[in-house]
Formats: structure tokens, C-alpha cells, sequence
């Protein structure tokens, strides 16, 4: 399988790139984001005897990995990183599932994917090693630095650099990210989310900072954090086959796109899967868009569900590539924005009515399902629970009137001491922290 750049013309001569490229790369040498070639097709059953998720994925991504240094490398990667509860919960008999996405080590579903490209890394180090370290460079809303620093921590051969908003994610989060040390390296910088997105890129498109220093991204634009986010949308739904007689509608909390993307994919190559719907919160980007207005990408707005506190999606290019030929707006997308204050009802009502607990960009999907219901849906539905309501605690915990355990890998982050430096939101301020780290 070769990587093309979604910023280059669909030509035979365009090109190409290895898998093993796309991920050291991160960005598309044109500042594009690397797809792959094509897709492979499967069968709605092909998956219905795997015994677990690695299995799945294995088969899944078999294609992907075809012809590249990885190839063989498949199983122990998926074995080694995907060895994760992946509980698919009912909530509404007959009608909803949940997929729990946060029984992983930082409580979010940002650490299958991040496992999974920190195995993949780790082994073409060992096969083409040019650098003595090389540096992971994550912007975060909250959720991805925290996974991405844990599948790294400690890791030879790597150094981690962290871009969090100040102010803009929750306490523990915070805490989160500054408490791993050796080779983490977290910033708060003074901006939103999408200043730390824009600093992560323009990092990676200078040329010559991103040789010096081996910079690769590990921010959902890398693909090797998309490959993964497909296999458990594959996996559950095979699943549910049975449980669900056909197809589901999907819906996916999002904000930058990756992991929502991952679930269409999964469709477009077979997989038993109905609508997809993206929950977000009050930024209205994708809302707009895909109830019939222009694509306007704009600067994130402040909400409770941080993690999705993003105004310009970057994964919309690659949704745009892959329907390059099609109209995306007849593609059974849809997208809903829900504010702050339907998200406090709609924990409020989850807690009173079923006893679940919710995190604010899970209160997101939830809230969906039931305008859906309302509505008269009558498919299945299955939903992204992507992080567990601990992480949230000053929203959460108020509104449910009581306190919500944190599950002991996140709690015994929360024991450490936590830091972080202040960085301006200012390209040659990153540029001089890259390089003062790198000096022995």
C-alpha cells in the first residue's frame, strides 16, 4: 500500500509514500495529510469470528501494512497495543449501545490509537535508526497528549513535546499532562487549541527543524493514529450483528474529525454501518456544513466538552478527499451541535433515569441519540463513549450531586507531581524551546 498527500492531484505519477514514511513523516512533505491509496474492501461478516480486538485488527489493517517494513511486524503491534477492554454496554434495549472507549490507561479513547502508533514507531527505530531521539510533537485539547505521553513515556529513543490551551482543559487533565517527566516535555501555551494545532504544523513544515530534530506528529493527522480508530468501529460492530439484526447508525463525538472519520472509513470498506453522526459541542462548524452551508473554519469557542473545542477540524480535508468524487453532503452524514447547558440536562437526566455516568462529550452523543429517537429513528444505534466522567470532575460531579472515582491508572497519575512551562502561542518561541531541548 502507498500514502498520497490529499493536497496533490489523484495522478499515477504523484508521489507516493510508504507507510513506514507517512508515520515518520506525520505531514505530507507538501503539508498535506497522508491517505492511503485506496481502500480495501471487506465482507459485513469478515470480522464475526474474532475472538477480540488485535484479531480484528490484524485482518483489518493487513492492507494497509501490505509491502512496507511493518508488514510482518502486524500482529505483535496489534497484540502489544490494542490488548484493551473494549466493553460494548447496553443502554436502551434493543435500540443503543454504548462502545466504551476509556478503560485504557489515561481514561480516554485517544489510547488505542497512540499505543498503537508509539509500537509502530518503536519498531522502525529499530529498523532504520538515523536519529539518536526522535521528538514527538502533540497539540491537545485534553485527551490525545495524555495517551500519546503514556505510550511513550520511557519509550528509548523518544522525546515527547506536549502543546495544551490554557485554561482550556480541566483541572485533571492538566495534572495529567504534566505528571509523567523523563522524556515528556509539556507546554501550556497562550491560546486555544487551534494555536497549538497551528504551532504543531508550522513546526512540521520547516523544513529544516523537522530534520534536525526528527519531528513526526502524533496528533490526529499522523495515520498511524487513524489506522487503529478503524478497528474498533470494525470490531464492535461485528459485534453487534446479531444483537442489532444489520446495520447501526453510529454516532461519534468529535472535534477534530479523526476519530468520527475512522467510523465512516470503516463503512466505506463494508463494514455494517448505517449513518454516521458527528455530536459536537458548540462549535458549529460541522453542523453548518453538513445541514447544506459552506465549509467555515473559524477559531474554537470555549465550551464544557474541551476535548472538542475545535473550530477548524483538520481531518475535514481528509473526509473531503476520500469524497472527492462523491457529494459529501449525500454521503448519510449528519452532524448536531449541542451547547453547555443541554450537556449539564442531559447528564443530569442519564444519572436520574439509568444510573450511567457521562463525560461531557459523551452527554454530547447521548443527547443526539434522543433527538434522534424523538425524531422516529428506527435503526440500532451504537455510541461513542470517549473518555470516562472522572477526567471531568468539576462538571461532572456537581451536577450528579456526589463524587466519581477515578479508575486507578488515571488516580495514580493524579498522585504525582504535575508541570508544565508557559509558552507564548508564537512559532519562534516553540522553535527555540525544540531546539534547547535537543542540546545534551
Amino acid at each position: 500500500m502507498r500514502y498520497l498527500s490529499t493536497r496533490q492531484p489523484d495522478l499515477p505519477d504523484q508521489e507516493t509514500h510508504d507507510l513506514g514514511q507517512a508515520l515518520r513523516l506525520g505531514l505530507a512533505p507538501d503539508g498535506g495529510l497522508f491517505v492511503p491509496e485506496r481502500l480495501p474492501c471487506f465482507a459485513a461478516d469478515d470480522f464475526s469470528a474474532c475472538a477480540d480486538l488485535p484479531s480484528t485488527a490484524t485482518d483489518l489493517l493487513a492492507p494497509f501494512f501490505a509491502d512496507s517494513a511493518l508488514a510482518d511486524e502486524l500482529v505483535g503491534i496489534c497484540r502489544e497495543s490494542l490488548n484493551l477492554p473494549l466493553p460494548v454496554v447496553e443502554l436502551l434495549p434493543g435500540q443503543a449501545w454504548m462502545l466504551e472507549l476509556f478503560h485504557g490507561p489515561t481514561a480516554a479513547f485517544k489510547d488505542f490509537a497512540a499505543r498503537f502508533l508509539a509500537a509502530c514507531m518503536a519498531r522502525l527505530r529499530g529498523k532504520n535508526n538515523h536519529h539518536a531521539v526522535q521528538t514527538v510533537l502533540v497539540a491537545t485539547s485534553g485527551d490525545t497528549g495524555g495517551a500519546v505521553a503514556a505510550a511513550f513515556h520511557r519509550r528509548p529513543g523518544f522525546r515527547v513535546v506536549i502543546l495544551y490551551p490554557e485554561g482550556r482543559v480541566s483541572a485533571r487533565q492538566a495534572h495529567q499532562l504534566g505528571a509523567f517527566g523523563d522524556n515528556i516535555h509539556t507546554f501550556c501555551v497562550q491560546g486555544n487549541f487551534d494555536d497549538c494545532q497551528r504551532l504543531a504544523k508550522q513546526a512540521l513544515n520547516h523544513a529544516e527543524l523537522a530534520e534536525s530534530l526528527a519531528l513526526t506528529s502524533a496528533n490526529s493527522i499522523s495515520i498511524g493514529r487513524l489506522l487503529p480508530q478503524i478497528s474498533y468501529y470494525a470490531h464492535a460492530v461485528s459485534a453487534l450483528a446479531t444483537r442489532a439484526e444489520g446495520s447501526v447508525d453510529v454516532i461519534v463525538p468529535t472535534g477534530n474529525l479523526g476519530n468520527a472519520l475512522a467510523c465512516i472509513l470503516a463503512r466505506d470498506m463494508g463494514l455494517p454501518i448505517g449513518e454516521v453522526v458527528l455530536a459536537t459541542n458548540a462549535n458549529p462548524t460541522l453542523d453548518e456544513y453538513f445541514s447544506g452551508g459552506e465549509y467555515r473554519g473559524r477559531p474554537g469557542i470555549e465550551t464544557l466538552a474541551n476535548a472538542m473545542d475545535v473550530g477548524d477540524p483538520s481531518n475535514f480535508e481528509r473526509l473531503r478527499w476520500f469524497y472527492r468524487d462523491r457529494d459529501l453532503r449525500e454521503a448519510a452524514i449528519s452532524a448536531f451541535s449541542i451547547d453547555d447547558e443541554t450537556i449539564r440536562q442531559r447528564i443530569v437526566t442519564t444519572w436520574r433515569e439509568q444510573a450511567v455516568a457521562l463525560c461531557p462529550h459523551t452527554a454530547c452523543a447521548v443527547e443526539v441519540l434522543a433527538r434522534r429517537l424523538e425524531s422516529g429513528a428506527q435503526r440500532p444505534h451504537l455510541l461513542a463513549a470517549t473518555a470516562h466522567p472522572a477526567k471531568f470532575e468539576a462538571v461532572v460531579e456537581p451536577l450528579l450531586e456526589q463524587a466519581i472515582e477515578p479508575p486507578p491508572a488515571l488516580a495514580e497519575l493524579l498522585a504525582r507531581p504535575s508541570h508544565a512551562r508557559p509558552l507564548a502561542a508564537d512559532f519562534d518561541a516553540l522553535r527555540r524551546e525544540l531546539i534547547a531541548l535537543a542540546v545534551p
